[in-house]
């Protein structure tokens, strides 16, 4: 997530420190148009009704950053549980 939104961090940092400094890239991404601004929206596959709903907020920028923060996490885990049960995409049954 460093080098795509061009966010420093260096060692252990909380999640509020994360979630700051993305609010702060929301910003810089939001100024370069809404179009830029809703289709990496989509491609982080950040829920539409969710986007809305925050955007809504008086802190739109921390909650969005919220909401990318969590989806991020929920891709990680998703993939070490999924990365844990299945060798391959053949060993998955759909």
């Amino acid at each position: 997530m460093q080098a795509q939104w061009g966010i420093e961090l260096s060692g252990t940092v909380s999640e509020q420190e994360i979630i700051e400094k993305l609010s702060l890239q929301i910003g810089v991404i939001a100024e370069k148009g809404a179009d830029v601004f809703f289709q990496l929206m989509y491609r982080l596959d950040i829920p539409e009704k969710l986007l809305l709903k925050a955007m809504a907020d008086k802190e739109a920028a921390i909650e969005i950053a919220k909401l990318i923060y969590n989806r991020q996490l929920q891709k990680i885990r998703s993939r070490a549980f999924y990365k844990g049960k299945h060798e391959t995409d053949e060993d998955i049954i759909w």
